[in-house]
């Protein structure tokens, strides 16, 4: 069962979405790929230094609400599964917090906050190209440490980039290059 969305299915960008947004304004490249465009305010960043820009989102509403971000090459899909090309550049806001269930999709990330992120992992690393980066947020609320090792378990080469310290949480920002 799935909770409500707000009002007109869309999510505003918030303060982890800025903390991204702050630490990837100047990636440039061909291919970028953004995994649960939300509001599309990431998307749109993306489109000032990338070719190709494509946002991905599982809710359909959301995709169809968004307004003052709105972007060309919205695919309505569970993670990138629906896409087949390989991108320089994949972001994604995780829905990264701990939950034993999932009540939102647009935040909650199951057990230790692992359960989503890893099947959105599982679908970005067939569209990340070899040498290509992969950007994701992740929470001290959740088993972050846990996702960085999933991460390198998968292939790929991991650090902490960034970190930001909030009332109740500290928001950190990985990246992990193919």
């Amino acid at each position: 069962m799935l909770k409500k969305f707000l009002k007109n299915d869309e999510y505003p960008p918030s303060e982890d979405t800025f903390f991204i947004a702050n630490n990837i304004e100047n990636e440039k490249g061909n291919y970028a790929l953004d995994i649960g465009s939300g509001s599309g305010y990431l998307t749109k960043l993306l489109c000032k230094n990338f070719s190709f820009v494509v946002g991905t989102d599982i809710n359909c509403d959301v995709l169809q609400n968004q307004s003052s971000y709105k972007t060309n090459n919205l695919i309505c899909c569970n993670g990138s599964d629906a896409i087949k090309t390989k991108f320089d550049f994949i972001v994604c806001n995780l829905p990264y917090l701990a939950t034993d269930e999932i009540l939102d999709i647009a935040t909650d990330g199951g057990t230790e906050g692992f359960e989503i992120p890893k099947k959105i992992f599982d679908s970005a690393l067939k569209n990340l190209k070899k040498g290509g980066k992969f950007i994701f947020v992740t929470s001290s609320l959740s088993n972050y440490s846990k996702l960085i090792d999933y991460a390198q378990k998968l292939g790929l080469q991991t650090k902490i980039i960034a970190k930001k310290k909030l009332f109740f949480e500290e928001l950190i920002l990985v990246e992990a290059i193919n």
